[in-house]
């Protein structure tokens, strides 16, 4: 399974069929990252694809930030990007298999790249809250729209509900709404959620 989604990954980099890719960090989560005041707090960005994300945080002086992809086509990329960037930081592993203990994960662009079955949702949620320090959090980004029977096109949708049932064992919600900040061209498709691990 690994070396398949490896593969897969690796080949949409190499051929820049790379269509969520948007170019810089999203507004909601610049927004939300303007508002942390602990910039040695430990991050973990899983599927982080070509990380604008961390640039931005890394940009304004957050020293723990981790990235982690499956492929190391980006990982390379982003390191010749910001040369001072910890290699150490620069991740190529599987998400399911990773092992660390983090006070914020990212969710961005991620869960949405998983065929959506049951049983994949419930293992993301689960290895989500494993990753997490007690009371850590898991903010981020959720496409809105609905799931249809195609299981290979991704992204992958699904709604606030059906989200809600995959979260509620492991996490307790502060915000889970319609996203009033996304850009333009993903308005009205996403939710912004802030979820505190449960112990």
């Amino acid at each position: 399974m690994q070396e398949n989604e490896e593969k897969l990954w690796t080949d949409r980099y190499l051929n820049h069929s790379t269509g969520w890719d948007i170019g810089h960090a999203s507004t909601p989560l610049e927004e939300y990252f303007d508002q942390l005041t602990n910039k040695s707090m430990t991050i973990l960005i899983p599927g982080a694809g070509n990380a604008h994300e961390a640039e931005y945080l890394h940009k304004h002086g957050f020293t723990n930030v981790v990235v982690l992809d499956i492929s190391a086509v980006p990982l390379q990329s982003f390191a010749e990007r910001l040369p001072d960037f910890p290699k150490e930081h620069l991740i190529q592993d599987d998400f399911f298999k990773h092992k660390g203990q983090y006070d914020l994960i990212i969710e961005q662009t991620f869960f949405c790249s998983f065929p959506p079955t049951p049983e994949r949702r419930r293992e993301y949620m689960k290895k989500m809250h494993s990753l997490l320090i007690s009371n850590g959090k898991l903010i981020g980004l959720w496409f809105c729209f609905p799931l249809t029977d195609d299981m290979v096109k991704r992204p992958f949708g699904g709604s606030l509900k059906e989200y809600e049932k995959y979260l509620q064992p492991y996490f307790d919600t502060l915000i889970f709404e319609p996203c009033y900040n996304s850009i333009k061209p993903r308005r009205g498709k996403e939710l912004f959620g802030i979820f505190r691990r449960k112990d």
